[in-house]
Protein backbone atom coordinates (compact mmCIF):
# COMPACT_ATOMS: atom_id res chain seq x y z
CA UNK A 1 0.00 0.00 0.00
CA UNK A 2 2.78 2.21 1.10
CA UNK A 3 4.51 1.74 -2.44
CA UNK A 4 1.29 2.98 -4.18
CA UNK A 5 0.84 5.76 -2.39
CA UNK A 6 4.77 6.51 -2.99
CA UNK A 7 3.91 6.07 -6.76
CA UNK A 8 0.65 7.96 -7.13
CA UNK A 9 2.66 10.67 -5.19
CA UNK A 10 5.39 10.99 -7.19
CA UNK A 11 3.42 10.78 -10.32
CA UNK A 12 1.83 13.80 -9.02
CA UNK A 13 5.04 16.12 -8.25
CA UNK A 14 5.82 15.38 -11.40
CA UNK A 15 2.68 16.42 -13.36
CA UNK A 16 2.34 19.83 -11.15
CA UNK A 17 5.74 20.97 -11.15
CA UNK A 18 5.93 20.04 -15.04
CA UNK A 19 5.05 23.84 -16.04
CA UNK A 20 8.34 24.58 -13.70
CA UNK A 21 10.02 23.28 -16.71
CA UNK A 22 7.56 24.79 -19.81
CA UNK A 23 10.26 27.74 -20.73
CA UNK A 24 14.03 27.10 -21.98
CA UNK A 25 17.10 27.21 -19.53
CA UNK A 26 18.83 30.45 -19.36
CA UNK A 27 22.79 30.12 -18.29
CA UNK A 28 23.86 33.05 -16.09
CA UNK A 29 27.59 33.59 -15.21
CA UNK A 30 29.87 35.84 -13.52
CA UNK A 31 31.69 36.75 -10.39
CA UNK A 32 31.41 38.27 -6.98
CA UNK A 33 33.73 40.57 -4.75
CA UNK A 34 33.17 41.73 -1.53
CA UNK A 35 33.86 41.58 2.17
CA UNK A 36 32.87 38.04 4.34
CA UNK A 37 33.38 37.79 7.94
CA UNK A 38 33.45 34.95 10.07
CA UNK A 39 33.19 34.81 13.60
CA UNK A 40 33.06 32.10 16.31
CA UNK A 41 35.42 30.04 18.86
CA UNK A 42 36.51 33.12 20.52
CA UNK A 43 37.24 34.81 17.49
CA UNK A 44 36.11 36.72 14.46
CA UNK A 45 38.01 37.98 10.94
CA UNK A 46 37.57 39.88 8.00
CA UNK A 47 38.42 39.60 4.45
CA UNK A 48 38.10 39.67 0.86
CA UNK A 49 35.89 36.99 -1.11
CA UNK A 50 36.26 36.68 -5.07
CA UNK A 51 34.96 33.93 -7.05
CA UNK A 52 32.75 32.64 -9.95
CA UNK A 53 29.49 32.08 -10.29
CA UNK A 54 26.76 30.30 -12.83
CA UNK A 55 23.42 29.89 -12.53
CA UNK A 56 20.65 27.90 -14.72
CA UNK A 57 17.76 30.33 -14.81
CA UNK A 58 14.52 27.17 -15.62
CA UNK A 59 11.66 29.52 -15.09
CA UNK A 60 10.88 32.92 -15.24
CA UNK A 61 11.44 33.42 -11.36
CA UNK A 62 13.70 30.05 -10.50
CA UNK A 63 17.03 29.02 -10.84
CA UNK A 64 19.55 27.04 -9.12
CA UNK A 65 23.20 28.17 -9.40
CA UNK A 66 26.84 27.38 -8.07
CA UNK A 67 30.07 29.62 -6.45
CA UNK A 68 33.82 28.91 -5.85
CA UNK A 69 34.69 31.83 -3.77
CA UNK A 70 37.80 32.61 -2.00
CA UNK A 71 38.16 34.41 0.80
CA UNK A 72 41.47 36.44 2.51
CA UNK A 73 41.19 35.29 6.13
CA UNK A 74 43.17 33.53 7.88
CA UNK A 75 43.91 29.73 6.13
CA UNK A 76 42.14 31.21 3.12
CA UNK A 77 38.81 29.33 3.46
CA UNK A 78 37.34 28.56 0.45
CA UNK A 79 33.93 27.84 -0.31
CA UNK A 80 31.68 25.92 -2.82
CA UNK A 81 28.10 26.52 -2.37
CA UNK A 82 24.85 25.34 -4.22
CA UNK A 83 21.89 27.15 -3.91
CA UNK A 84 18.28 27.62 -5.03
CA UNK A 85 16.95 31.52 -5.97
CA UNK A 86 13.50 32.70 -6.39
CA UNK A 87 13.33 36.17 -8.25
CA UNK A 88 10.75 38.47 -7.39
CA UNK A 89 8.35 39.87 -9.89
CA UNK A 90 8.45 44.01 -9.50
CA UNK A 91 5.78 45.58 -11.95
CA UNK A 92 7.10 48.63 -14.01
CA UNK A 93 10.87 47.63 -12.54
CA UNK A 94 13.74 46.08 -14.44
CA UNK A 95 15.50 45.48 -10.79
CA UNK A 96 15.63 41.50 -10.06
CA UNK A 97 15.39 41.50 -6.22
CA UNK A 98 15.82 37.81 -5.08
CA UNK A 99 16.36 35.27 -2.25
CA UNK A 100 18.12 32.35 -2.12
CA UNK A 101 18.68 29.48 -0.23
CA UNK A 102 21.71 26.10 0.10
CA UNK A 103 24.19 24.46 1.25
CA UNK A 104 28.15 24.95 1.28
CA UNK A 105 31.46 23.27 1.51
CA UNK A 106 33.92 25.04 3.66
CA UNK A 107 37.59 23.84 2.88
CA UNK A 108 40.34 25.11 5.43
CA UNK A 109 42.64 24.24 8.29
CA UNK A 110 41.09 20.64 9.62
CA UNK A 111 38.79 19.98 7.46
CA UNK A 112 36.14 19.95 4.59
CA UNK A 113 32.96 21.45 6.56
CA UNK A 114 29.08 21.55 6.01
CA UNK A 115 27.63 25.36 6.32
CA UNK A 116 24.25 26.19 5.32
CA UNK A 117 23.71 29.75 3.57
CA UNK A 118 20.91 31.59 2.84
CA UNK A 119 20.03 35.44 1.87
CA UNK A 120 19.18 37.46 -1.06
CA UNK A 121 20.08 40.85 -2.69
CA UNK A 122 18.99 42.61 -6.35
CA UNK A 123 20.47 42.49 -10.14
CA UNK A 124 20.78 45.87 -11.25
CA UNK A 125 20.42 46.23 -15.11
CA UNK A 126 23.29 48.13 -16.66
CA UNK A 127 22.97 46.60 -20.27
CA UNK A 128 20.62 44.32 -21.90
CA UNK A 129 21.61 41.09 -20.17
CA UNK A 130 23.88 42.30 -17.91
CA UNK A 131 23.67 42.82 -14.39
CA UNK A 132 25.25 44.39 -11.01
CA UNK A 133 24.40 42.74 -8.15
CA UNK A 134 23.98 43.15 -4.48
CA UNK A 135 24.27 40.56 -2.69
CA UNK A 136 23.70 39.68 0.93
CA UNK A 137 24.51 35.67 2.57
CA UNK A 138 24.79 34.70 5.59
CA UNK A 139 24.94 30.93 7.80
CA UNK A 140 26.33 28.74 9.85
CA UNK A 141 29.52 26.56 9.19
CA UNK A 142 29.77 23.69 11.30
CA UNK A 143 33.29 23.33 12.15
CA UNK A 144 34.75 20.12 14.66
CA UNK A 145 34.53 21.29 17.77
CA UNK A 146 32.27 24.74 17.12
CA UNK A 147 30.55 26.38 14.38
CA UNK A 148 31.03 29.53 12.49
CA UNK A 149 28.95 31.98 11.65
CA UNK A 150 29.38 33.59 8.12
CA UNK A 151 28.29 36.73 6.97
CA UNK A 152 29.40 38.27 3.05
CA UNK A 153 28.46 40.99 1.42
CA UNK A 154 29.07 41.61 -1.90
CA UNK A 155 28.86 43.04 -5.60
CA UNK A 156 29.94 41.79 -9.23
CA UNK A 157 28.77 41.39 -12.55
CA UNK A 158 26.19 38.58 -14.24
CA UNK A 159 25.71 38.08 -17.68
CA UNK A 160 22.39 36.48 -18.78
CA UNK A 161 23.53 34.36 -21.83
Amino acid sequence: MKKIILFFSFIFILFSTHSLFAQKPSWIVGGRLGLSIASGGGGSSAGLQLGPMAEVKFNRNMAVGTEFNINTQSGTPIEWADYFKYYFDVPGSKIKPYINGGFSLWFYTGGPYFGIRFGGGANFPIAPKLYIPADLQLGPIFASGTSVFYFAITSGIRYEL
